[in-house]
């Protein structure tokens, strides 16, 4: 096998809750996660070297990019001496909130195990990829999740009802530590019930998950276009509309497909990207081998 290719889903946080602050200044959450049908692909060729390209994109392809980092990780974690040429072709918007960078690294871990045939377990995987971070072991086990601790305690839940996600990313992208830092001056009255929302999904309501929907930080995001753009998702009818992460995506939760196309419509004269999303049952997947 000289490569292979992976898929690896964006995420949204259903629920997001803000529970106490760690002396080393980290936030701890309670979440719950949804794996969604926007997906990067990541090819992962033998190589002696390690080098990293992004074609069409402005991320930058250095040793600060998450996956040069997971691939530093896995071959440190797994003592192979052996590279990788990385290419990624992003989809999932930058500093939106849904993981683009985690699943770029959980991708990268989950192809160099195939690729190099290390046979780490789910769990080995995911323990290298809380080292890059804390999105990346839900990015690497993917589907529905309720996830605690700093992003590294992860309960598998039931599949999320069946549904639609409008999902809308505005011009500005959101700093995720400026987002926490605004959090710790201004505080919030939004409290999730996550524990709720998990029993919702365990029975299949649709409606009483998205009764439980809420993010600790969508005030403290900055960003001036979730409230419009909430306001046009329940005007077309979303049972939920909020922000996902530190932000910026917003995303609306519909039963019905026709709603859902709807409001992306109506979002796409104001917004330049939107999408109209299903919930995804897996994470990080190889698709292809060459």
């Amino acid at each position: 096998m000289r490569s292979v290719t992976v898929l690896a889903p964006a995420k949204l946080n259903l629920t997001l809750d803000v529970t106490g602050t760690r002396p080393d200044g980290y936030h701890t959450l309670d979440m719950i996660m949804q794996a969604v049908s926007l997906r990067e692909r990541v090819t992962l060729r033998r190589s002696r070297g390690l080098s990293l390209s992004l074609p069409g994109s402005r991320v930058p392809a250095n040793e600060h990019n998450t996956a040069y980092k997971a691939a530093l990780a896995f071959f440190h974690g797994t003592g192979l001496l052996a590279g990788a040429a990385i290419t990624v072709e992003k989809h999932v918007p930058v500093r939106a909130g849904m993981a683009g960078g985690s699943a770029d690294a959980a991708a990268v871990l989950v192809g160099l195990n195939e690729l190099y045939g290390a046979r780490l377990s789910a769990a080995e995987l995911c323990a290298l990829g809380a080292q890059v971070g804390a999105d990346v072991p839900f990015s690497i086990v993917g589907g529905t999740a309720r996830v605690t601790g700093v992003g590294d305690i992860l309960e598998p839940l039931k599949p999320c009802p069946p549904c639609f996600f409008t999902v809308c990313m505005p011009a500005g992208g959101i700093s995720t530590p400026q987002a926490y830092a605004r959090y710790d001056r201004i505080g919030t009255d939004v409290r999730p019930d996550s524990a709720a929302a998990a029993a919702a999904i365990a029975r299949g309501d649709l409606a009483g998950l998205c009764a439980q929907m809420k993010n600790a930080l969508e005030y403290s995001s900055a960003s001036a276009a979730t409230k419009p753009i909430c306001e046009t998702l329940r005007a077309h009818g979303a049972l939920a509309a909020l922000m996902t992460g530190s932000g910026a995506a917003v995303f609306g939760v519909f039963a019905d497909e026709a709603p859902a196309q709807a409001a992306k419509a109506a979002l796409l004269r104001v917004y330049p990207q939107c999408w109209v999303l299903r919930p995804e049952a897996k994470g990080a997947r190889v698709v292809g081998r060459g």
